[in-house]
């Protein structure tokens, strides 16, 4: 009994976020914790996918300045980071990171939900986004959201997944 109870204390379980995420835009002083955030996010992934995930290419300085970059954070402390901006296609959401400690407790889904808010105040009747094609916790979780797959493509040097979802 004692080894069970021993083997379920030490497994690792998302905690439940004490307050709601605000989301708020991403200034100069929040480079570095963006940076940390993305990086505790995406570096599992360096394995799978054979190669850095292009988020862990950003240059977040730079990205933090031309307005693309918004954090989810609790108690003052970032806890998520996205990245959105109106392209060609569409309103895109470029990268979504939650700290892996918070990921399952609805940060990574509040920043989707602010990013879909903003794209509808600016007009988008629909939003699009990728993953990797080995991200497949992705592949399974959008389409539970209401993103539709549309198109698969080799894109800038990955093997993407692209999905669309309308708006309200």
């Amino acid at each position: 009994m004692a080894r069970t109870y021993n083997k379920l204390k030490n497994m690792k379980t998302p905690s439940t976020p004490k307050s709601e995420p605000l989301v708020r835009l991403a200034t100069k002083s929040d480079a570095g914790a963006v940076d940390r955030c993305v990086k505790a996010a995406f570096t599992p992934y360096i394995e799978r996918i054979g190669k850095p995930p292009a988020p862990l290419l950003a240059d977040f300085p730079e990205i933090i300045a031309s307005s693309k970059v918004w954090v989810a954070e609790i108690d003052r402390q970032v806890v998520g980071v996205l990245v959105q901006y109106e392209a060609e296609a569409g309103f895109y959401i470029d990268t979504v990171a939650a700290l892996p400690e918070l990921q399952g407790t609805g940060v990574g889904r509040a920043l989707l939900l602010f990013a879909e808010s903003e794209a509808s105040r600016r007009g988008y009747q629909s939003i699009y986004l990728c993953t990797n094609v080995k991200m497949t916790e992705n592949q399974a979780f959008y389409p539970k959201i209401g993103y539709v797959e549309y198109e698969r493509k080799f894109d800038q040097g990955y093997d993407r997944i692209f999905y669309r979802k309308q708006l309200p």
